[in-house]
């Protein structure tokens, strides 16, 4: 360190070594503290290996349920230290689909598309309409209007429409959450 070079070379005192290379006299007497994070590397490693889903927060809960009293930021650059904060659950992705050209079918009942369309009242409400529409005739089969849509209403809807008019052969349909689900898959 340069203090101590000035305080043996030149024989100054600590306080004129200090004012002189504009340091603090607590910067030069201070002594660096090693600790030992052994412990904790093998307590959150433990912990990060049996349950691979755990986050920092639930990690240092189970850390605390087991009694050791580490300060969370301590803990906290271990567990980065080790990189376990890296990790990062992936977006579950939709499988590759092949687009069909559109296809005018030849009779009534053939194929059945459906969407949602949305629009807000004077008062700032929002409402949706879900629209199932015959392809052939370009005929509106049901409209149903509601402030909220799921999937086990828009089974309902189809369901009223086949008691009528028979189950069509294809429905032609986008990705939205209430399309994709399973309860309309069965």
């Amino acid at each position: 360190m340069l203090a101590h070079y000035a305080i043996n070379e030149f024989g100054l005192g600590v306080v004129l070594a200090c004012d002189a290379l504009s340091i603090s006299r607590c910067t030069f007497y201070y002594q660096l503290k090693r600790i030992d994070d052994k412990e904790i590397i093998d307590a959150v490693s433990d912990i990060a290996e049996k349950r691979r889903a755990y986050g920092f927060r639930k990690i240092f809960k189970r850390l605390r349920l087991l009694g050791h009293k580490w300060n969370h930021k301590r803990v906290y650059r271990v567990y980065c230290g080790l990189k376990l904060n890296l990790r990062r659950k992936g977006k579950k992705r939709l499988p590759s689909r092949e687009p069909e050209p559109l296809a005018v079918p030849a009779k009534a009942n053939e194929c059945w598309s459906m969407d949602f369309m949305s629009d807000n009242l004077f008062s700032g409400k929002s409402f949706r309409t879900f629209n199932v529409i015959d392809d052939y005739h370009r005929e509106a089969l049901a409209i149903e209007v509601d402030s909220s849509l799921p999937a086990q209403r828009v089974i309902r809807v189809l369901d009223r429409i086949a008691a009528y008019r028979g189950y069509p052969k294809r429905l032609r349909q986008d990705n939205r959450p209430e399309f994709i689900s399973h309860a309309l898959k069965e």
